[in-house]
């Protein structure tokens, strides 16, 4: 493992709210991700996860500090060239697909280079179909296929622009254990494989165990992290925060 990082933080504030009514949901974070890494993002309800994602990702805007991607720094960007720097070098993964119901597995697949006037790279696009086991369902909609398939072909479109980090919010939290397996088993391979970067937002330590570190975030910090993890001890570690946090 290369001692590259594809993604930071400084100080990264959020906050929401004015006056009294002020609530840091990031609370000056810290942090290095690690190329080529799998790393989730656990902690209780309302511990910033999500915002943490989206500052990171360039969705949201911060209150403070700075978030970079690869060595760019996403706070300074003006709009234009942050959606730019996302459409080229960030691949994004929902918990709900966030697939086009008119267009094909094939169309969603290419939607992003379309739109970014990129013309595929047929043999990269071949790995990924490849991987994802998606050949036979390519000419497919997506109310055609399983919701672990279509998650699958969402998996696909984000690969397939060769992000330089990719999002992943909940990717398994529409699907049942079989599908879910299936999902992260690819992601998983897409790490070790292709050497992709990927931050996973779960709450599931089945999950998160796929991963090779785990954040636990608490309160807007992060309180502990954890490496090479397994369901259990990511069991014990969210059991503890949990309790700590009432």
């Amino acid at each position: 493992m290369g001692t590259q990082v594809a993604a930071s933080t400084h100080e990264l504030r959020k906050v929401y709210g004015k006056g009294e009514a002020q609530v840091a949901a990031l609370d000056g974070i810290d942090l290095d991700i690690g190329a080529g890494q799998f790393t989730a993002i656990m902690g209780p309800s309302g511990s910033g996860k999500s915002t943490f994602m989206h500052c990171l990702a360039g969705l949201d805007a911060v209150s403070g500090g700075r978030a970079l991607i690869g060595d760019t720094d996403i706070t300074r960007l003006k709009e234009k060239d942050l959606t730019r720097l996302r459409r080229d070098r960030i691949g994004f993964i929902f918990q709900a697909f966030n697939l086009i119901p008119t267009l094909t597995a094939e169309e969603n697949i290419l939607l992003p280079l379309a739109i970014a006037g990129r013309k595929p790279d047929r043999e990269w696009f071949d790995l990924v179909i490849e991987t994802v086991g998606l050949r036979n369902r390519l000419g497919h909609r997506p109310n055609e296929l399983s919701g672990g398939q279509q998650q699958r072909v969402a998996c696909a479109r984000a690969l397939v622009s060769k992000p330089a980090i990719i999002f992943a919010d909940e990717p398994t939290g529409n699907l049942d254990s079989t599908s879910g397996a299936e999902v992260l088993g690819f992601l998983r391979r897409s790490v070790d494989e292709f050497d992709q970067t990927i931050v996973m937002v779960t709450h599931d330590p089945v999950a998160a165990s796929h991963t090779d570190r785990v954040l636990f975030l608490a309160d807007g910090r992060i309180v502990d992290e954890l490496w090479e993890p397994d369901r259990e001890t990511v069991l014990e570690r969210m059991v503890a925060l949990t309790n700590g946090a009432h």
